[in-house]
């Protein structure tokens, strides 16, 4: 708590955003979407005649401050598996295709702001049952007026949120039904660095169309201060019907954390802390982790290779019944937090994961990378990226989980079309062999993906 009270000094010692006479960039197309500014286009000048520019910025009166801007995105996507879940899934070998659309309108008047997206999202072949990450039919993904004053914007209604690397809080974009919060946010911007504070509840996606609802048991909210090379961070959370090792309670869980990033010539890095604190079930929180990522780029090698190291600490249980609680809780991670193939969620973990990109051709790309997992303590088991219990500890004292090893290959056939495919292999450790089935799991993973 002592650092956001540093706060207010920081921002005052923030950079602008840009230097006067630095010329006007199209924004990256975000997942999210609502954090794209596309006003600049008003000015015929910046403007370079793209066919999508006239979706981009479409003027509604004769001075310019009643505006819409428009996008979307289609996305199909098939995924294969073989001996899931190590062979003791439900179905281990399935396959099922997805299917998504999310287009959406940005009106602005000028301090008033209206965004919404809507979403389709079916899934065909899912074994045995779907699940609300496969499917929710059509029904609202975003949806909230925002208003601004000078630096502070308020925002109410249902939004993704995507905070840092969505080590915590993150838009679970990557399986077919995206997380969007129901409440509130409010923004004070200061040159580079940002100040948000947010009250939400996490949306259920429900299998009829138009039935999504704020979930009645989640709560969750913070600040989150972004600063440049420097994220400060408060995030509580509230479940009142959680669960962790065969016991169900009230959770209420507090998260303090630190994350420095920014890059120096050709090297990149990413390092993440987070202390957790809090009850569950009349037991006492005491949890941890530690992130990192460093890359390296060989600009003027043959491919253009940048390597990457990840490194991941993530605490468990020392021991049921003692008391204290030890499990580490993502909260709303990111949803292919580890790779394309990811069985094991962030909980319990101690993860090494290498992994080098090529560019083959300016629009195409290859990844290869290998991960190595083991349990931080043998009082816990392992977990999936919700958080559910996979495989207790089983009375196992081996700490290696397995090994895993993922090519991908991305081609952006037109600046708006990207194509894509993926192959993993995850073989079980000592750990999964001694509580259970450990066969090798096989993932094969195709992707179109057309956004505006």
């Amino acid at each position: 708590m002592r650092s956001l009270l540093l706060l207010p000094a920081l921002f005052a010692a923030a950079p602008a955003l840009a230097q006067p006479g630095e010329a006007w960039q199209p924004p990256t197309l975000t997942n999210t979407r609502y954090d794209e500014d596309w006003s600049q286009l008003a000015d015929p000048a910046n403007r370079t005649g793209r066919w999508t520019e006239d979706f981009k910025y479409v003027s509604l009166d004769a001075d310019g401050q009643v505006w819409l801007s428009t996008g979307g995105e289609l996305r199909a996507r098939v995924e294969s598996f073989r001996d899931n879940l190590w062979g003791a899934a439900p179905a281990p070998d399935d396959a099922y295709l997805w299917l998504r659309a999310t287009p959406y309108v940005d009106l602005h008047a000028g301090p008033l702001r209206a965004f919404v997206q809507p979403i389709a999202a079916y899934a065909v072949g899912v074994a045995p049952s779907l699940s609300p990450v496969d499917q929710t039919r059509t029904d609202l993904l975003q949806g909230f007026v925002e208003l601004a004053a000078g630096p502070v914007t308020v925002r109410a209604g249902r939004q993704m949120l995507s905070l840092g690397t969505e080590r915590l809080v993150g838009t679970r974009y990557g399986p077919n039904v995206p997380l969007a919060f129901d409440g509130v946010r409010a923004d004070l911007q200061q040159g580079a660095a940002k100040l948000s504070l947010f009250y939400t509840q996490p949306v259920q996606a429900r299998a009829g169309g138009f039935d999504d609802r704020s979930s009645p048991t989640k709560a969750l909210w913070g600040a989150y201060a972004a600063l440049p090379g420097l994220d400060v961070y408060y995030l509580g959370y509230r479940n009142r019907t959680a669960s962790f090792g065969g016991t169900d309670g009230r959770e209420e869980r507090h998260s303090l954390g630190l994350r420095s990033h920014g890059a120096a010539g050709d090297w990149r890095w990413n390092v993440e802390g987070v202390v957790q604190f809090g009850s569950f079930a009349g037991q006492r929180i005491r949890a941890w982790t530690l992130g990192s990522e460093v890359s390296h780029s060989f600009a003027r090698a043959p491919l253009k290779p940048r390597a990457t190291l990840r490194f991941n600490m993530i605490s468990g249980d020392k021991r049921a019944g003692d008391g204290t609680l030890g499990t580490f809780n993502a909260l709303f991670p990111k949803g292919k937090y580890f790779g394309e193939l990811s069985p094991i969620g962030p909980y319990n973990i101690v993860n090494l994961h290498p992994s080098v990109s090529l560019t083959l051709r300016p629009n195409l790309s290859l990844g290869v990378a290998g991960m190595a997992y083991w349990r931080a303590s043998r009082g816990d088991g392992i977990y999936d990226i919700p958080g559910n219990l996979i495989r207790g500890p089983g009375g196992s004292q081996a700490r290696f989980i397995g090994k895993e090893i993922e090519a991908s290959l991305s081609w952006q056939v037109v600046p708006e079309l990207e194509l894509s495919t993926s192959l993993s292999a995850f073989a079980a450790g000592a750990y999964l062999r001694e509580t259970g089935s450990a066969k090798t799991i096989t993932m094969l993973g195709l992707e179109a993906n057309f956004r505006i």
